[in-house]
């Protein structure tokens, strides 16, 4: 059984975040809150956390993960930004949006893969991931916490942790979060493009 916080969604205690960090340090996988709903995390190129994420989705090996970001110089690390995309993601992030764009040399293999010519990238609004991301000091991959046959259900964090309790290290408790899906708009061409409207407004 997984261990369980409560940590409050404004003002985190940096104490409670820095048990988070821990956890994510020592190679564990923790179900945390986003600004678009419950997510999985844990540390990029953390092999054996990513196939418990990818046995819990059940996902396909080739999928992608997203790189959840503090600011705009952690995604330069990992994904080529020219300057029109670097305009839109500092007028829209943090928020809930997912950027697709291309990927540098930073990013790891995926199973002995080919490197991924494309990542997806997030700059999340909500205090407790932009406090994880501040004391861990690097960017983490993040899943969405939708397992099979749970796509069209609305659950509280009572319903969430009976779900995955037996599969993460750790379950980061703020209460109701209501799972609306990023807005993804892909940034490798000249010009943006919408992927999936979400939650996040378009006006470009």
């Amino acid at each position: 059984m997984s261990e369980r916080i409560e940590i409050r969604a404004t003002g985190p205690k940096p104490r409670l975040i820095e048990n988070v960090v821990a956890v994510l340090v020592r190679g564990g996988l923790i179900a945390y809150p986003t600004d678009s709903g419950y997510a999985l995390g844990w540390r990029a190129g953390n092999r054996k956390a990513q196939d418990r994420v990818i046995r819990l989705r059940q996902l396909n090996r080739k999928d992608h993960f997203t790189y959840c970001c503090r600011s705009l110089s952690d995604v330069s690390r990992f994904a080529k930004v020219s300057n029109w995309a670097h305009r839109l993601i500092r007028r829209l992030a943090p928020g809930p949006y997912t950027f697709i764009l291309p990927a540098t040399s930073n990013v790891p293999k995926h199973h002995g893969q080919k490197r991924p010519s494309e990542i997806g990238i997030r700059i999340p609004d909500h205090e407790i991931v932009q406090a994880i991301l501040e004391s861990i000091d690097e960017p983490i991959f993040s899943s969405s916490l939708i397992l099979p046959g749970m796509e069209d259900e609305i659950l509280d964090t009572e319903d969430l942790y009976d779900a995955v309790h037996r599969d993460v290290d750790l379950f980061v408790d703020s209460g109701y979060c209501p799972l609306e899906p990023t807005t993804l708009l892909d940034l490798t061409d000249n010009t943006p493009r919408v992927l999936r409207q979400g939650q996040g407004v378009v006006d470009f």
